[in-house]
């Protein structure tokens, strides 16, 4: 980052900070996570997926909706990076992406639900 002047000294170092700072790329991409995750629904989906890999009908199902509907929340997802598909036959299968940022969502989650994940 390039040298920035403050223009007031309140002694605080902020030029250490500033050096750590993410860019403004950097935090557009996290804030497109976040995005995606601030959906009560994308929210149950992910959860969801962070323990099995399913189709699109059975999602819908456990969610109670359509499968368009369902299919929509999925493409966000998938164009976030938290989750993959792979095709067998004519399903899709989803499952949560073997990311760093994909895996501290699932912790995340467990954590702010209080819920133990199932599998362990």
């Amino acid at each position: 980052m390039a040298q920035i002047t403050m223009p007031h000294d309140h002694g605080q170092e902020i030029e250490k900070i500033l050096d750590k700072l993410p860019t403004q790329e950097e935090c557009a991409q996290v804030a497109e996570i976040f995005k995606q995750i601030s959906d009560g629904t994308r929210l149950r989906i992910l959860w969801l997926l962070c323990h099995c890999e399913e189709c699109v009908s059975n999602i819908a199902a456990a969610m109670e909706m359509s499968d368009p509907a369902v299919s929509h929340h999925l493409k966000l997802l998938r164009g976030s990076g938290l989750i993959v598909s792979r095709r067998e036959g004519k399903e899709v299968y989803y499952k949560l992406a073997d990311t760093a940022q994909a895996q501290l969502l699932h912790h995340v989650c467990e954590e702010m639900f209080q819920i133990s994940c199932p599998l362990k």
